[in-house]
């Protein structure tokens, strides 16, 4: 397994900061400040090396500096087994003909999409947005599922998207009066063929993730074990039918359904509908009954596991970001939080506004004070 390190950040017109030229040695970095003061921006930045939208989901023009030319790029140096790799992004100033395309480059070299950057680094987070996941929509679970899928699959962020798209198109179709049922027939094929390759990669992850869970689980640990099952008809049928028969009950199921879904605005049967169902172990209880505390642990004890999963899936140990994760922990669990991240063997990046709480790092790790567009070390 290969473990690769970040050691150098170079910010261009970037959030909150107009230029930064950061180098890293530590492979537990913590980013201490002030509330607003610029340390998820960091995180931000390095997520944008990672397949998708990086960890805020934001607009490419919302990450360019206010006051700036309109524009940001974003560089890193990583170090690994092959050597050192530079890698690349950004976006043009706006012109005439309006925003430009996102830019990619690998050793100078253009790449077409982020995905590429998964051949160097592979990337998992935690952001306090996750806090409330267990009792909120199945839409948020959804997007965390699939946030812990493209982590495994880079690809399976254009299937989801194709899937939004077909779907889009379905609706259109259904709202007018007499809709062209060859065209509604091509769009239901469509929808049916990418929502089960979307639930087919959904289940696979689900099913790595809670037999590696199974196999390491100790019920003595501070972070306890999840039970996770992803709960929807086309996942149940995936289960003991192949995915090509699947897609054609899934294509008849929306024939069937069109008066329906025309009365509801939207397909109500498919993998958008589905639902990631998690249980405390231990207590096998249902997540959202769980304390805040104990939900909190229980979803960190989930992405330390996926973080496993990755690294055993890619061979590329991956890189861990961690907003404000230990800001809310008990001493015991912090201590316990920072003894797994060292043993991890990947590179991790941390924030939280409080000093006193990095303490206790291991040996080796470094500390970073950020103030608004600056960030100085700390030790």
């Amino acid at each position: 397994m290969t473990s690769p390190h970040l050691t150098r950040l170079i910010l261009q017109d970037f959030r909150s900061y107009p230029a930064l030229e950061l180098r890293i040695a530590g492979r537990l970095v913590a980013f201490i400040g002030e509330n607003g003061a610029g340390k998820t921006n960091l995180l931000e930045a390095i997520s944008l090396f990672s397949a998708g939208r990086g960890l805020r989901r934001a607009d490419l023009g919302d990450m360019a500096r206010e006051k700036g030319a309109g524009g940001f790029a974003v560089a890193a140096e990583i170090s690994g087994p092959m050597g050192s790799v530079r890698l690349g992004t950004g976006l043009e100033p706006a012109g005439s003909e309006g925003q430009g395309p996102r830019k990619y480059r690998i050793d100078g070299e253009a790449a077409t999409s982020s995905t590429a950057f998964n051949d160097h680094l592979r990337m998992v987070w935690l952001t306090p947005s996750f806090d409330g996941l267990f009792s909120g929509s199945a839409g948020d679970r959804r997007r965390f599922l699939d946030r812990l899928v493209l982590a495994v699959d880079p690809t399976h962020g254009t299937r989801v998207s194709a899937l939004e798209r077909a779907l889009r198109s379905r609706n259109r179709i259904l709202e007018v009066q007499n809709p062209d049922a060859g065209w509604l027939d091509a769009v239901e094929r469509e929808v049916a063929e990418t929502g089960v390759a979307v639930a087919a990669a959904r289940r696979e992850t689900v099913g790595q993730l809670a037999g590696l869970i199974a196999k390491t689980r100790s019920e003595l640990s501070p972070f306890p074990w999840a039970k996770i099952h992803l709960e929807g008809p086309i996942e149940a049928e995936l289960a003991t039918r192949a995915a090509v028969d699947v897609e054609d009950s899934f294509r008849s199921l929306l024939r069937v359904n069109r008066p329906r879904d025309r009365a509801a605005g939207r397909a109500t049967v498919g993998p958008q509908a589905s639902d990631l169902l998690v249980r405390h172990g231990p207590k096998d209880i249902a997540a959202d009954r769980a304390s805040t505390g104990e939900q909190k642990a229980l979803l960190i004890g989930i992405v330390l596991a996926h973080a496993r999963l990755v690294a055993s899936i890619s061979g590329i140990a991956p890189l861990v970001l961690l907003d404000e994760v230990a800001a809310h922990l008990d001493p015991r669990r912090r201590a316990a939080l920072f003894n797994t991240l060292h043993a991890l063997g990947a590179q991790v990046f941390m924030t939280g506004a409080d000093r006193h709480i990095f303490t206790d790092l291991p040996a080796g790790a470094e500390r970073f004070h950020v103030t608004p567009g600056k960030v100085a070390p700390l030790d």
